[in-house]
Formats: C-alpha cells, sequence, structure tokens
C-alpha cells in the first residue's frame, strides 16, 4: 500500500508557472480522495494505481501563497510559495558549474539582493535504494541567499535573474543535471533502442551486464567508488605539486584513471540511467521551458547527435504532456586539450544543434562560440552563456525581443561570383565586427580540399577566395574544435560557425 505524499518536487518556497494550468501529483492509497486548497479553491482527484493528480486552472503572478495537500487524516502544507516563471536547467557539467566558482561569482553571491530567483535541484543519485528516497525526501526549494546559491547551476542563475529583472516575476529553475553525461543518459530505453542508429549506446552497455546479479553490480561498483576516490584526491594533490605534469605521467605515477567505472546499474553514465533517477520524478511539474547545456560528451559519436538532441527534445516534451514547450539549447563553444588533435567532432555537433534549431519548432539556441577556453572544458565565465540563453528567451518565447537583438549573424545562402563566393547572412543587417587578424573562413572546390580564404566584407556580405581555388564548391566558417573567434555582429554577438555544404 503507497504512503500518501506529494511528488519530492513540491516543498516550502516553490514556484508555481504563473498562466498556465498547474499539476499537483503525488502517491497514496488506491480510491482515496486528494484534496488540495489553494488560493481560497479546492480542487480534487482520486487516487488511481497508487497515484494521483489534478490541475489547478492558471493563474497571475505573485508571492506569498499557502497550498494543503490532505488525503483522510494526512495534511501536508507547504508556505511562501510564488506563481511566477519556471524553467528546467538540464545538461552536464557546464549547466552544473556552480555558482560560487564561477567568475564574478563570489561577487554575485555577496552583492545580489532579493535577485527574485529560487531553485531546486533534483535529487542527484544514479540508482534507487533506500539511501535514494531518503535524499530525495530532503530536497526542497529554495530562496538566493549566499550560503544556498553557493552550489546553483551559474548559468541556470544567470538565466533566472535576467527573466526576474526584465518580467517582474519570481523566476524558479529546476537543476536537473549531472557532469559527463551523454544525451542517451536523459532518455528512455523506449526512446533509444526505437531507432537502429541510436540503439547503438544501448546494445553496446547493456550485455556486459548480463549473467551478473543487482547485487554483484552493486559491490562492484562501490568498490569502484572507494578506489577512485583516493585516486582523484591523489591526483588533485599532484596537479597542485606539479601543475605541467601530463595526464600519462598522472596515471604512470598513481595507476589507471578507471572512471567512469564499470558498466553497472549504479553507473550514472549508462544509458537511460539519469533520465530514470533524475528526470522522470520531476515530470510533470509545470514548466515555461527548458534550458540545456550538453554534447561535449557526445563527441565520439556527433553523426548521431542531432538525432538523438532531436529524439530528447520530443520525449522531455511527451513527458510533460506538452509538444509545443521551449526547448533552449546552448552551442558548444571552441575547446580542444592541448595534445589532443583536431577532428572536427566538435564541429558536427555545433551543427547539430543548429540543425536541430532550424528543423524543431519552439526551440532556441544560444551561440557561445567566444565563451570557451583552449585546454579548459570548463570556461569559468558563464555570465555570457546565461545571459544569451536570456536573449533566446525573450525572443522565442516571451517574444519581447526582436530576433535581429536576439541573435548574432547567421549563415543564410551564398552566389558564385568572381571566382570566389559572396555569402549571405541572417541578422547581419547592421554589418560585422571584426575582433582579431584571424582568418576563421576556407573554402573548396571539387577536391574537397579546403584552403584558408581571404575575406572581404561587403556591407552585409562576405566575399571569399582563394587563387587555389578556382571554381569553388563550399567554404565554412569556424570549422574547428577550438580557434579563435574573428567576428561579431554589431550587437556583440559572435557570427554562428557553419559550413555550406553539409557533405563536405
Amino acid at each position: 500500500m503507497a504512503e500518501f505524499k506529494t511528488a519530492a518536487i513540491f516543498s516550502n518556497n516553490m514556484v508555481l508557472q504563473r498562466e498556465k494550468n498547474i499539476g499537483i501529483f503525488g502517491q497514496g492509497e488506491e480510491g482515496q480522495k486528494v484534496t488540495v486548497d489553494f488560493n481560497g479553491k479546492q480542487y480534487s482527484a482520486k487516487v488511481k494505481e497508487e497515484k494521483w493528480s489534478l490541475l489547478l486552472p492558471p493563474m497571475a503572478a505573485g508571492e506569498g501563497y499557502e497550498l494543503t495537500v490532505t488525503c483522510g487524516k494526512d495534511a501536508v502544507t507547504f508556505s511562501n510559495i510564488a506563481i511566477g516563471e519556471v524553467w528546467l536547467a538540464g545538461g552536464q557539467s557546464n549547466m552544473e558549474y556552480e555558482l560560487m566558482n564561477c567568475t564574478n561569482g563570489q561577487e554575485m553571491l555577496k552583492k545580489d539582493k532579493n535577485p527574485n530567483v529560487r531553485f531546486f535541484y533534483s535529487n542527484k543519485r544514479a540508482y534507487m535504494d533506500e539511501a535514494f528516497y531518503e535524499m530525495e525526501a530532503k530536497t526542497c526549494w529554495a530562496e538566493f541567499d549566499s550560503k544556498s546559491a553557493e552550489h546553483w547551476s551559474a548559468v541556470g542563475y544567470v538565466f533566472a535573474k535576467e527573466l526576474a529583472q526584465k518580467l517582474g516575476v519570481t523566476v524558479g529553475v529546476i537543476g536537473c543535471n549531472w557532469g559527463g553525461t551523454l544525451a542517451s543518459c536523459w532518455m528512455s530505453e523506449e526512446a533509444i533502442r526505437e531507432d537502429k542508429d541510436l540503439a547503438v549506446f544501448w546494445d553496446e552497455y547493456y550485455p556486459a551486464l548480463e549473467g551478473k546479479s543487482e547485487e554483484e553490480q552493486v559491490k562492484e561498483f562501490k568498490a569502484y567508488e572507494t578506489y577512485h576516490a583516493a585516486w582523484d584526491k591523489e591526483c588533485g594533490k599532484l596537479y597542485t605539486e606539479r601543475p605541467g605534469i601530463t595526464w600519462d605521467e598522472v596515471q604512470a605515477i598513481l595507476g589507471p584513471c578507471q572512471w567512469p567505472g564499470p558498466k553497472s546499474c549504479m553507473n550514472p553514465f549508462r544509458p537511460s540511467g539519469l533520465y530514470t533517477t533524475m528526470l522522470s520524478r520531476l515530470a510533470p511539474y509545470t514548466l515555461r521551458g527548458f534550458i540545456y547545456y550538453q554534447g561535449e560528451s557526445d563527441d565520439p559519436r556527433p553523426e548521431l547527435y542531432q538525432k538523438l538532441l532531436t529524439r530528447l527534445i520530443k520525449q522531455w516534451r511527451d513527458d510533460w504532456g506538452d509538444m509545443e514547450l521551449p526547448f533552449l539549447t546552448v552551442q558548444l563553444p571552441m575547446h580542444r586539450y592541448e595534445g589532443s588533435p583536431d577532428n572536427k567532432s566538435w564541429c558536427i555537433i555545433r551543427e547539430a544543434q543548429m540543425n536541430t534549431y532550424c528543423t524543431v519548432k519552439n526551440t532556441g539556441i544560444a551561440v557561445i562560440l567566444d565563451c570557451g577556453e583552449f585546454n579548459e572544458i570548463h570556461p569559468k565565465d558563464k555570465v555570457p552563456v546565461g545571459k544569451r540563453l536570456a536573449l533566446q528567451a525573450f525572443c522565442e518565447v516571451y517574444k519581447t525581443m526582436e530576433q535581429k537583438d536576439a541573435f548574432g549573424p547567421i549563415y543564410h545562402s551564398f552566389e558564385y561570383k568572381e571566382n570566389g563566393m559572396e555569402l549571405s547572412f541572417s541578422y547581419a543587417q547592421d554589418g560585422f565586427i571584426v575582433k582579431n587578424e584571424y582568418n576563421g573562413f576556407e573554402i573548396a572546390g571539387e577536391d574537397q580540399v579546403y584552403y584558408p580564404a581571404e575575406f572581404v566584407i561587403r556591407d552585409t556580405k562576405i566575399f571569399l577566395c582563394n587563387e587555389q581555388v578556382k571554381e569553388p564548391k563550399a567554404a565554412r566558417y569556424g570549422w574547428s574544435n577550438y580557434s579563435e573567434v574573428p567576428l561579431f555582429g554589431k550587437n556583440g554577438l559572435p557570427l554562428a560557425p557553419f559550413r555550406t555544404n553539409q557533405k563536405m
């Protein structure tokens, strides 16, 4: 018999979505009546299959509300509720990156006064044992103060602060992210296996578990966790003592790094794992939309990323019962580790992210090509990322900003001219700013060999040529895992990377 309770995401200080039907849900004993008292009115539902849910009507923004849920002799009251805007912040470590560690993060924690932002961090556990439910019961919404906000997503906080200031309402962020995760971690088994290309993620992982009991898997993974915790501690000491040490030298001294651990029902990087233990525990809490910063860990198979991202968006919208929920993606910035070859994998992922924006309705894309760092996958300055996501929200969701102000230039089309190519762009109506001497353009002929291109800005267009390419067939820009970023729109937003022919 299921114990009566609301879903863990309901707590004191929570933010409910304004101007939409508000879902309240939980579990209880079969056939029992559940009553919700809110804002002077009552709403009720029956428990079916040990679950209950009901909808409150759309309401205007406001603060200071109480909500009481009653089932038989059991009752729970939540206080200090705000009605405003609610966004879910998903992805991997760059979305997870904490406010206290980002550029100017400590200053924001000390100086921001009443930013009207609240935060809920979903239960960050990868295995549903007794400890999982104990920790889930402790999750709660928090208001902003210097201590509670230290561990908030820096991107999520900056995004929400921008919205709160411009919209004049409380903004709630639901953090649901985990460093190092692939997109397949955040999708259901059905979503992964229904497509023969995406099924590779499942088929490469789970056959290794055949014949291993759950108990054996748990024991093996816990042994790894103990090993890795000690290894990671010593690794940190080595880098502190010898800043120039190489990764190979670290492993020669400490032994092999075993991350991400054995394949196991406990491993957070298993396909569908965090979808089950984190994301699905939040649905269908009423939202305005999603912000998503992920893709770095999918670089071994960049050619599958457009399919992954498109299917993930559909999955999340399905789970929330709204196929029009806005989904705002962060396009990956420039990045490469010293010593790693520039295999163009991040170029393909950036292209997949832009293609998804262009083909899936109610989406946005924050272009942050200039926000990356060489040899550092976690750039510290998250303020531009959060602000550019906010521009996408104002433009694509709230309709308070024109696209020309929310985007830098985006490639549109080309014409063959004067033994070269003249490129046209959307959102380049005011022309371009050149910020450094690096030339990010390349041009190729039928042989598909690219050469650096000379470029001439012609008002809102750009002409490319190279004397070694007499009959150009394709051009590309920013087509590197890491390089300088030279071109921006007059609004300060970077020209998005592109290639004119996705087969070359």
